[in-house]
C-alpha cells in the first residue's frame, strides 16, 4: 500500500526516461522509503502547529487573540531565522565523524523536537485561572523557540539531502514525490487520532456543551502530542538506520564498485562553475523559485491554520470538525494524485501547478458565494486539499531543479526559501490576529464574518500572488546563469 502511493506521487511529473547512469544513480525502494520516513516527526508537529495552535491557545486556554499570534509569530520568526543559519553551517560543517553532515544535523533536530513539542500543547506547568496570560506567554516561548530550531535543523537536511543522494532528475523528482506522501500520511494520522480522541471524550461526557472547545480539551491535545512524539520518534529511528550518508571522498575511497563508477562518470561531465550563497543571490530565478515557494505555503499553511477557526466559529460545527475536514482535505490531496498523472503528461509541470491553483480559486469563491455552507464544507475540502496537494509538491520539485547539480550550497538554497515563507506566514497571521474584531474568549457576531473573509483571501488572494510567479517562470525559465560564465546547460537548468 505505501510503495504503491508513493509511486502515484511521483506519476504526477512527467518523468524522462532513465538512462543507463540515471538508473545507477537512484536509490533502492527500500532507501527511498526510508529517506522518506526521515520527515515523517516533522510532518506530524507541523500539521499541529498550524492546525491546532491558534485554536488550543484561544479556545482551550483562553488567551487573548493577540498572545496567541504572538506565539505562532515568535515560533515563524524563529524557524525562519534558524533555517538559513542552519542551510549554511551544514553545507560548511563536516558532521559527527563518519556519521555524515546532514544526518548529524537531522538528529540534532529530531532530539531538540522531541525535548520540547509536549510542552507546548499542555497547560504552563504551575499556572493557574489567576495567572497573568503574559507569564504563561514567557512560560511558552522558550519551548516554542527549541522546536523551531529543531524543526529546521530536521526539514533543512533532510531536503538537503535530496542532491547528494541522487543526481538524475527522474530520481529527484521521485524522492520529492516519496517525501510528499509521507507528508500526507502524517497529517492523516494526526486528523485520525485527534478524531478518536474526540470521540472517545464525547462518549464520556453527555454534557451539551461538550461540543465547544473548553479548558476540558487540554487532556485531548496533550494526549495528541505525546501520540504524535511516539510515532515520530519510531520513524526517524528507521530513517537513520535506513540511509547512509555519503562522505567526501568516500566514493573514490571505499565506495568500492559503485563509488568508482560515479568518479568515471564525473571526470566525463563538463566541468561547471559552482555556485556558492553570495552567488545565489545574484540569480533571478532564485527569487522566482522563492516567490512561488512562499506564495505556495501561505496558500496552505494559512488555509491549514485558519480552516479550524472557520468551521467553528463562522460554520459553528461541533469541534469533531476540525479533525474530520482536515482529515477529507489531505485524503483528496492524496487521491488527487492518481487524477493529475495524465494531465502532468500533457501540460508539464508549470501548467500541472496552475491547475492547482484553478482548485483552489474553486474553493475560495465556494467559501465567499456559499455563506451557510453547513456539511457542504466536505465538498469544498476536496478542492482545496487536492490543489495544496498539486501546488506544493510541484513547488518543491522546481527547487530541486533549481539547484540541481549545485548540492554544495543546496542547504543554503532551501534554507532561503523557507525563511521568506517562515515570516511571511507568521507576519500574516500576526496581522490578522490583530485585527480580529473580538476582543473576547467567545466569539462575537462580528468574528463570524472576519473568519468568512479571511478563508477567502488567504486561499483566493494568495492564489493571485501565486499565479503572478508562475506567469514570470513561464516567461522567463528557470537558469542558473553565474556571474560572468555562460549557462550552465540548457538541458539541465529549464524547467517545463
Amino acid at each position: 500500500m505505501p510503495v504503491k502511493a508513493v509511486l502515484s506521487f511521483s506519476s504526477v511529473f512527467h518523468l524522462p526516461r532513465a538512462s543507463m547512469s540515471d538508473t545507477e544513480r537512484s536509490l533502492p525502494a527500500l532507501k527511498r522509503l526510508s529517506y522518506a520516513v526521515g520527515h515523517f516527526l516533522n510532518d506530524l508537529c507541523a500539521s499541529m502547529w498550524f492546525t491546532y495552535l491558534l485554536v488550543f491557545y484561544h479556545s482551550v486556554l483562553g488567551f487573548e487573540n493577540t498572545y496567541a499570534g504572538v506565539l505562532l509569530l515568535v515560533g515563524q520568526v524563529a524557524d525562519g531565522i534558524c533555517t538559513p543559519l542552519i542551510g549554511y553551517e551544514s553545507d560548511r560543517t563536516p558532521g559527527c565523524g563518519n556519521y555524515g553532515k546532514r544526518k548529524t544535523w537531522h538528529l540534532v533536530g529530531t532530539l531538540s523536537v522531541m525535548l520540547s513539542f509536549a510542552f507546548i500543547f499542555n497547560q504552563c506547568l504551575g499556572c493557574g485561572y489567576l495567572t497573568p496570560q503574559w507569564v504563561s506567554l514567557t512560560y511558552f516561548i522558550p519551548f516554542i523557540i527549541v522546536f523551531q530550531f529543531g524543526w529546521a535543523a530536521t526539514q533543512i537536511s533532510h531536503l538537503s539531502l535530496i542532491p547528494e543522494l541522487v543526481t538524475c532528475e527522474h530520481a529527484r523528482v521521485e524522492l520529492t514525490a516519496y517525501r510528499y506522501a509521507f507528508t500526507v500520511m502524517a497529517n492523516i494520522t494526526v486528523y485520525a487520532v485527534a478524531y478518536l480522541l474526540f470521540h472517545v471524550q464525547a462518549r464520556e461526557d453527555d454534557d451539551p456543551l461538550s461540543d465547544m472547545l473548553g479548558p476540558q480539551d487540554i487532556l485531548v491535545f496533550r494526549n495528541l502530542a505525546l501520540i504524535v512524539l511516539g510515532i515520530g520518534a519510531l520513524f526517524s529511528l528507521l530513517f537513520h538506520l535506513g540511509i547512509a550518508e555519503r562522505s567526501p571522498g568516500a566514493d573514490g575511497e571505499a565506495g568500492g564498485e559503485e563509488g568508482r563508477k560515479r568518479m568515471e562518470e564525473d571526470e566525463e561531465d563538463e566541468p561547471r562553475p559552482l555556485l556558492q550563497w553570495k552567488c545565489w543571490l545574484q540569480q533571478p530565478s532564485f527569487y522566482q523559485v522563492a516567490l512561488l515557494y512562499m506564495s505556495t505555503r501561505l496558500m496552505v499553511n494559512l488555509s491549514q491554520t485558519y480552516i479550524s477557526m472557520y468551521l467553528i466559529n463562522t460554520l459553528g460545527l461541533p469541534k469533531k470538525f476540525i479533525a474530520t475536514i482536515p482529515l477529507v482535505m489531505y485524503l483528496s490531496g492524496f487521491l488527487s494524485s492518481f487524477i493529475m498523472k495524465s494531465v502532468s503528461r500533457l501540460i508539464g509541470k508549470c501548467l500541472t501547478y496552475f491547475m492547482g491553483l484553478l482548485l483552489i480559486m474553486a474553493f475560495s469563491y465556494w467559501v465567499l458565494l456559499d455563506e451557510k455552507m453547513g456539511e457542504r464544507v466536505y465538498g469544498a475540502a476536496v478542492l482545496l486539499g487536492a490543489g495544496s496537494a498539486t501546488v506544493l509538491v510541484i513547488s518543491l520539485a522546481m527547487t530541486a531543479e533549481l539547484i540541481a547539480n549545485q548540492t554544495q550550497s543546496g542547504a543554503f538554497v532551501y534554507g532561503a526559501m523557507s525563511f521568506t515563507d517562515k515570516l511571511a506566514n507568521g507576519a500574516a497571521v500576526m496581522i490578522i490576529q490583530a485585527l480580529h474584531p473580538c476582543h473576547t474568549v467567545v466569539c462575537c457576531p462580528a468574528c463570524v464574518w472576519f473568519y468568512h473573509y479571511i478563508m477567502v483571501i488567504v486561499t483566493g488572494g494568495v492564489a493571485v500572488v501565486a499565479a503572478l510567479a508562475l506567469c514570470s517562470i513561464l516567461i522567463w525559465p528557470i537558469r542558473i546563469r553565474p556571474r560572468g560564465l555562460p549557462l550552465i546547460s540548457e538541458d539541465e537548468s529549464i524547467v517545463n
